[in-house]
């Protein structure tokens, strides 16, 4: 397995996108909302296996003094081979120039991204549109200042 990375999403199979997001059991990602989310972000980092994306992970960004990452997400045939840790830091590298890199972590994925410097913020808060969304996630923030 040979594990390439692109940052555009020109002729991506967003059909693909979903089947990912599904597989980690994030049922509510269609392809239209995924295609938005993605168009969306200033920063993206797809990995592919030859021709079949393995996983990806995006961020918004003020271009300035902060950026949040989201969706970093393999599929689960993928995983714990090290590819959501290079999505890390192609995303990163894309984000080199900003001051302070945001991200929500799901409830047991800390480990990973504290792997990738991130750190533990006191003073993150999140309000949701949607009450059933809320999840213990934690807010997680690394500095470049």
């Amino acid at each position: 397995m040979k594990i390439t990375f692109s940052n555009s999403i020109e002729n991506i199979e967003w059909s693909r996108m979903k089947d990912i997001y599904h597989s980690v059991g994030w049922k509510n990602h269609d392809e239209e909302k995924i295609k938005k989310v993605f168009q969306s972000s200033n920063a993206v980092a797809l990995a592919y296996d030859e021709d079949n994306i393995a996983g990806f992970g995006r961020a918004l960004s003020d271009g300035v003094f902060n950026a949040a990452i989201y969706d970093v997400v393999i599929d689960k045939e993928y995983q714990n081979k090290g590819i959501g840790q290079q999505i890390i830091e192609n995303l990163l590298a894309q984000l080199n120039d900003i001051s302070c890199v945001h991200l929500v972590s799901t409830s047991g994925n800390e480990e990973f991204y504290k792997k990738a410097g991130f750190r533990k913020m006191k003073t993150g808060m999140a309000r949701y549109l949607n009450p059933s969304l809320v999840f213990s996630g934690r807010i997680f923030a690394m500095s470049y200042a």
